[in-house]
This record gives C-alpha cells, structure tokens and sequence, in this order.
C-alpha cells in the first residue's frame, strides 16, 4: 500500500509541476507578444522623428537581426544618440535574454534616450550610462558577444582595440557610418574598415548593399 500511495504521489507531484511549467508559459508568450505591440507602435510613432546621429530603420533592423540570429546576449553600444539604435538591440536582446550597456556623453540626449527606452517598454534590458566612451570602454571588463560602435569616428579603431580583447570568440563588433575605399565616413575614421580587414581573427564586410554597417565576426578557435 505505502508503494503504491509513493507511485500516486510522484504522479501527482509531477503533474502540478506540468501544470506549473505549462500555465508559466503562455504568460511568458504573452508578455512577448505585448512588448512587441509596445516596441512596434513605439518605433511607428517615432519614424519620421528621428534626428541626426542616429540609424536609419533599414540599419537598425540590420542590428536586430545580427543579434537575434546568433543569440547575442552581452552586448555594448558605444554612442547612444537618443536610442534609436539602442531600441533595435535591445529589444532583440529581450528575446534572447541578454542586456545592453550603452554609452552617451551628451547628458540631453542621455535623457532623451532614457525616456524613449522607457516609453518602448524596453528599460529593463538597458544599462545606460552617461559618461566618456574613450574612458568607459577601456574600464568595462565584459565579456560581450555584440558590440556597435556609432559614436566620434575618428575613435572607431581605438575603440575596437579596447573591445577586441573583451569580445568572446563568435562575436560581433559592428560600426556605422562607414564606407570602404574612403576610410570610413567621409575619411574621417582613420581607416577602420580597412584596420579590421587586416586582422586575421576577423571576418568583415558590410552587413548588406547600400548599407553603411560593417560587421566584424571574431572568429572562432579551430
């Protein structure tokens, strides 16, 4: 009798813990599907209001897509701007469950960004900073597994030294604003694509045509 009551215990137990898993689950879906709606209607009101110094939607879709492909999860922007590109790592990293830490200098645009993570419901996913990007990257211990790069360009391949080290193997350092055959924006990033070109642990190219993002995959150890 005492083995059988065990038997219908054990099946009774792990049927509320199926009951548990399964009941957790749609909530989860459903706190998904609501952040989307959010994030959605957030970027749809904010189209056409974007500034300057910040990416364009195709690039910032680009972004979304590179972290939401390889499961990026540590991931670090270097120039906030207002968070428009910040939105697209971010809410990426809300599927995948990792965090941004971004960076902004300028304490106005540090607010104004601030303000549209909340509003796209995005806030807890970001760790953002106000501070001096040429002192805060080199400071940061990482690891990351993405990194973009879209603040001073003619800083973009100091950057990459300070990161490079900080970037697991797999991972991504992404850049903006950048043309190659120019040195970069307008010649003024002292050649980054052609720096992260001559590294052997690398693979770059532009992420897509008529797109200014290129992206640098670290390779992994054979």
């Amino acid at each position: 009798m005492r083995k059988k009551a065990m038997i219908v215990l054990a099946s009774l137990l792990g049927l509320a813990t199926a009951i548990a898993v399964t009941g957790s689950m749609p909530q989860a879906a459903d706190k998904a599907s609501a952040l989307d709606i959010q994030v959605k209607a957030f970027l749809e009101k904010m189209k056409s209001r974007w500034a300057d110094l910040n990416v364009p939607e195709g690039d910032g879709q680009l972004l979304y897509d590179i972290v939401l492909k390889n499961n990026y999860k540590k991931a670090l922007e270097i120039g906030t701007s207002i968070g428009h590109s910040g939105i697209w790592i971010a809410w990426a990293l809300s599927k995948t469950g990792g965090k941004l830490i971004t960076i902004e200098i300028d304490e106005s645009r540090h607010k104004e960004a601030l303000a549209h993570f909340r509003e796209a419901g995005l806030a807890e996913y970001i760790d953002a900073r106000l501070a001096d990007a040429h002192k805060l990257v080199e400071e940061l211990p990482g690891p990351f597994d993405f990194v973009f790069s879209d603040a001073d360009k003619a800083w973009y391949v100091n950057y990459a030294k300070a990161v490079i080290p900080k970037l697991l193997p797999g991972g991504c350092l992404a850049a903006h604003n950048i043309s190659p055959g120019r040195g970069g924006f307008g010649g003024g990033n002292g050649g980054y694509f052609d720096h992260m070109k001559n590294l052997s642990d690398f693979d770059t190219s532009m992420a897509a045509d008529r797109s200014s993002l290129a992206v640098s995959y670290k390779k992994k150890a054979r």
